[in-house]
């Protein structure tokens, strides 16, 4: 098979010793289809105070106005993808990329060496404060086969039919737009079998909160660490 050409912009993924999970502080994936609560799950760890980095906000810093994996993208897709502001236009590159499977390879092997590469840095800077446990969200983690970069992995789970309901009411999305973003992640049975712990998102968003809560209670001990540096629950 011959291989494909390098993505404009494309460069290296850090080394592999570089992206293992440190052995200072107890590494946590958190993933889920799209919808399945984890922004929701992410938050209640952060009010414990947990660190806690999103994959989404790297990937916004990586193309943010004046960079070059901006200046990658634009390059790709095309200056119609360029915001009025300067910034990339994420809607118009979603609507590209889940339609075209190739287009978005692509623009994954631009994002993901850049987003590896700040999390890696946020990871150094947690631990320099003295964190003993770091979560970082990640949408697309086994899709990237990036399990191995964590400890645990906790996957966030919920059925089809409600994170549809949840794209069109909540993000203002049409069914087939909606249909196009679930079809392109992964089989959410294959993560929850893969997973180390699993949180169900079937009930209210209390009952999401308190398992989230129970968890990283969990974690903590695991880890023989409260919430903040050294060991120190947070305020």
């Amino acid at each position: 098979m011959t291989p494909s050409s390098p993505s404009p912009g494309s460069r290296p993924v850090p080394s592999e010793e570089a992206l293992l999970p440190s052995k200072e502080a107890l590494q946590v994936g958190l993933t889920g289809n799209v919808a399945s609560g984890k922004s929701t799950v992410a938050r209640v760890w952060s009010h414990m105070g947990i660190p806690v980095v999103s994959a989404d906000d790297l990937a916004r810093e990586a193309v943010a106005p004046g960079t070059a994996g901006l200046e990658a993208v634009v390059e790709l897709m095309g200056p119609e993808v360029r915001a009025a502001d300067g910034g990339l236009d994420r809607a118009a590159v979603r609507r590209r990329v889940f339609r075209d499977p190739e287009l978005r390879e692509r623009l994954e092997a631009i994002l993901h060496p850049r987003i590896a590469e700040l999390r890696a840095a946020w990871v150094r800077d947690r631990e320099g404060e003295g964190h003993r446990i770091l979560v970082s969200e990640v949408p697309l983690l086994f899709e990237a086969d990036l399990a191995h970069h964590f400890h645990r992995v906790v996957v966030v789970h919920t059925d089809a039919h409600l994170r549809r309901e949840r794209l069109v009411r909540d993000r203002g999305l049409d069914q087939e737009e909606a249909r196009r973003i679930m079809d392109a992640q992964g089989d959410p049975d294959a993560k929850r079998r893969a997973a180390h712990h699993v949180l169900v998102n079937h009930g209210s968003r209390g009952e999401l909160e308190a398992a989230a809560r129970a968890l990283m209670e969990r974690l903590q001990a695991e880890a023989g660490a409260g919430a903040g540096p050294g060991g120190e629950a947070a305020p």
